[in-house]
């Protein structure tokens, strides 16, 4: 906890006395009410408010969630008058029920939540246990607590880990018991924004007018090589982890690059306009909503090619949100993406080359390479033989929709051939030879 110091000493010093018990209970009015408690960093998705899914049997079995998937064992998502909750649903366990998150947060400060005993029942005893091994052993965090008010009551558990960690409350014996609102705070970022092209260059791309089609464009949010003879970026690299991630709006506000010297081609929004074909980003609106200048960046005209709205809004879309469900698993990715070939087909029909008149090209594939690696530090040290790594080769056309995402992959080596790129080019050889040449196969 933060203070503002505009209390007396002798206050404050009292005050942190209080709260030097290992699990604390405080009624949840009188929690909110208090103007000297600033709210400290909370883990991405959370605090976890049960108000999204629904699961009415106690039978066991996963929910879906905003904060990720929770296994409900002998657990329900409690919407009746009995249940104790702030909005219009909270967890409600019976018997030895368990509620256990089926995924990762990265680090982990205070995990607090509120209980209460369901309608008129009799208390109920319960404990939180975590696991840093996603889920292989479990350690009991802080001590048994029993839940003996039908008034929502606020634990808070004080805990220190800085890796992956998940979470899981144990109900021992008693009666019926709701739980709501758990929350996971973290002292500080557990991963980092890192460089964007930390795993090489694989173009050679640099800042050089002489060199227009291989044009090496260096932005906070994500680097690219630009060709001026398509109109389009050659490639575009950039970093995901939870510490991109924010609630900044989407601004459509598609603009053109100034950062390209003056005698370079710039697209513009409205060279797009009837063309048939979206504007494609590359990096994508969502993996940059840290910051409203963060997300606005995705919107300039050199992340963005010409790319079919089937394609974009529903098979690529999907490999986007997928690649973030990953970074809330504690991952954190390194991805390039960009197109090759020419003549794709748009909402108009037919192949198209070229639109505006020649100056913007038309792929006829949309190909990414993305690095799965766990949120970490030292990130090129950690990349070995056994690192998942991702290769997608996406027909730019309207029924490119018929199959999923990952019917698309293909291993790197295949992919280096046909776009003459070196990728993960600052990856050790010995370990490039072995990851680039696996298609990934791993179950989605």
């Amino acid at each position: 906890m933060k203070f503002k110091i505009t209390f007396p000493l002798i206050v404050l010093l009292a005050f942190v006395s209080a709260c030097k018990k290992e699990s604390l209970e405080i009624q949840h009015k009188e929690f909110t009410e208090h103007s000297f408690y600033i709210q400290a960093k909370i883990a991405t998705n959370f605090p976890e408010l049960f108000e999204n899914g629904s699961k009415s049997s106690y039978t066991n079995g996963n929910v879906t969630l905003p904060s990720g998937v929770w296994a409900f064992n002998n657990a329900v998502i409690g919407t009746s008058s009995l249940d104790r909750k702030f909005g219009a649903k909270s967890a409600r366990l019976q018997s030895t029920g368990r509620l256990t998150m089926l995924f990762n947060v990265q680090g982990a400060t205070v995990v607090s939540f509120y209980h209460a005993r369901y309608g008129s029942d009799a208390s109920a005893n319960w404990e939180l246990w975590a696991s840093t091994n996603n889920g292989s052993t479990w350690a009991k965090v802080g001590s048994t607590i029993t839940a003996s008010s039908t008034t929502m009551t606020l634990a808070s558990f004080n805990v220190n880990y800085t890796g992956n960690v998940r979470f899981e409350i144990r109900k021992l014996t008693g009666n019926r018991l709701n739980i709501d609102e758990f929350k996971i705070e973290q002292a500080q970022d557990a991963t980092s924004r890192d460089d964007n092209m930390a795993l090489g260059n694989p173009s050679g791309s640099v800042t050089d007018v002489n060199l227009p089609n291989n044009y090496l464009l260096v932005k906070p949010q994500y680097c690219l090589s630009y060709n001026n003879a398509q109109g389009i970026p050659n490639w575009v690299s950039w970093h995901l982890s939870a510490s991109w991630k924010g609630t900044a709006q989407r601004c459509n506000c598609f603009t053109t690059d100034n950062q390209l010297p003056s005698s370079f081609f710039r697209a513009t929004t409205a060279m797009y306009t009837n063309s048939g074909f979206d504007r494609g980003h590359m990096c994508p609106s969502d993996d940059r909503d840290g910051s409203d200048a963060d997300n606005a960046a995705t919107f300039l005209m050199t992340n963005i090619l010409p790319q079919a709205p089937n394609n974009n809004q529903q098979t690529w879309n999907d490999l986007e949100a997928y690649c973030r469900t990953l970074i809330f698993s504690g991952y954190e990715l390194y991805i390039i993406s960009g197109g090759y070939g020419q003549g794709g087909t748009g909402s108009l029909g037919g192949t198209t080359n070229t639109i505006n008149n020649g100056t913007i090209r038309v792929p006829s594939n949309i190909w990414k390479v993305i690095v799965c690696l766990q949120a970490g530090t030292n990130d090129i040290n950690r990349i070995n033989t056994q690192t998942r790594v991702i290769a997608v080769d996406v027909p730019n056309n309207q029924t490119v929709n018929s199959q999923p995402w990952y019917n698309y992959r293909i291993s790197v080596d295949q992919l280096e051939s046909i776009t003459g790129f070196d990728f993960m080019n600052n990856v050790p050889a010995e370990i490039q030879s072995v990851i680039e040449s696996v298609t990934d196969g791993t179950a989605i």
